[in-house]
């Protein structure tokens, strides 16, 4: 095992922490040692799809951090030699195995909502004093602002829901910080069935907020906070009664430390294992970017 970072004694720090692993000074050296199975990419966006492409050329499997690329076009080489290789390559949309938004997905795929009509989504935060001179203020290393960093995980969330959107309508724009990046998004998706996910991302929301909601023609799921400065993670199950007037409420509690992680890579691991596509792969990262880009575009970003 190995690990390699930018940062001078950032991969000793975290090589001391796990025993056999080896700290090395270049990615490259790391992707391609013989007893290197997966490769877990987790850098600034600039770097996400060239590490990831030289994995998948190595014959590595790989876990690469969402949004995968800065725009689409980074992205279509990956994914090309990816569908040439016989390797498995998962993109961390890790929000999808916070336990609420899991056990959010079962009850609507079990039909406790009905008919799915519409998805209202909100996450952002306030930055901190020097955001603005912060790796994600510079467009040639982000790709973006606020969208492409928290609205990625809202857009991919709305479409594991509501399935793909046929339509993208949105604004993104720059309020607060001094940045050539925006650092708020509003975004409103159809799909061919006229359900649609209204979305903001922000930062400027000052108190970290993470809200989803999901509205069917039989009830509401309202997922609240992700831990830690997010606040508790709480799923609300508000179903409506035959003669309406207030629903029945069935509150879920999750106060337990954020494992989304260790789930989400569980999971890949057992793709691996078992040879078959990964749950979340580089399309939903393609679909994901797709919607960034055309707001973008709107915006004359």
């Amino acid at each position: 095992m190995a690990c390699a970072d930018v940062v001078d004694g950032r991969a000793e720090t975290l090589a001391r922490m796990r025993p056999g692993v080896q700290a090395v000074i270049d990615w490259r050296a790391a992707v391609e040692r013989l007893d290197v199975d997966i490769v877990i990419v987790s850098t600034t966006h600039d770097a996400l799809a060239e590490i990831t492409l030289a994995a998948i050329s190595a014959g590595k499997h790989v876990l690469v951090e969402k949004p995968a690329a800065r725009n689409g076009a980074e992205l279509d080489p990956v994914v090309e030699a990816a569908e040439r290789a016989r390797v498995l390559v998962r993109v961390g949309f890790n929000h999808r195995y916070h336990p609420a938004v899991r056990k959010a997905k079962e009850l609507a795929d079990a039909g406790a909502l009905g008919e799915l009509m519409y998805v209202r989504g909100r996450y952002g935060h306030g930055g901190r004093i020097g955001y603005e001179r912060e790796w994600r203020a510079n467009p040639e290393r982000s790709g973006g602002g606020e969208l492409i960093d928290q609205g990625v995980h809202l857009i991919d969330l709305a479409r594991w829901f509501l399935g793909e959107f046929v339509d993208v309508q949105g604004f993104a724009h720059t309020y607060y910080w001094d940045m050539p990046v925006e650092d708020n998004a509003f975004v409103l998706l159809k799909t061919a069935r006229q359900q649609v996910a209204l979305l903001h991302a922000s930062w400027t929301e000052w108190k970290n907020l993470f809200s989803l909601e999901i509205f069917g023609r039989q009830g509401k799921l309202e997922i609240t906070g992700l831990g830690g400065s997010y606040g508790m993670e709480r799923l609300s199950y508000h179903r409506m009664l035959p003669q309406m007037g207030p629903p029945e409420t069935t509150i879920w509690d999750y106060p337990a430390d954020d494992t989304s992680w260790e789930v989400e890579f569980a999971e890949f691991v057992d793709e691996i294992r078992r040879r078959c596509r990964p749950a979340v792969g580089l399309r939903d990262a393609q679909a994901a970017l797709q919607v960034v880009e055309r707001i973008y575009k709107a915006s004359g970003r």
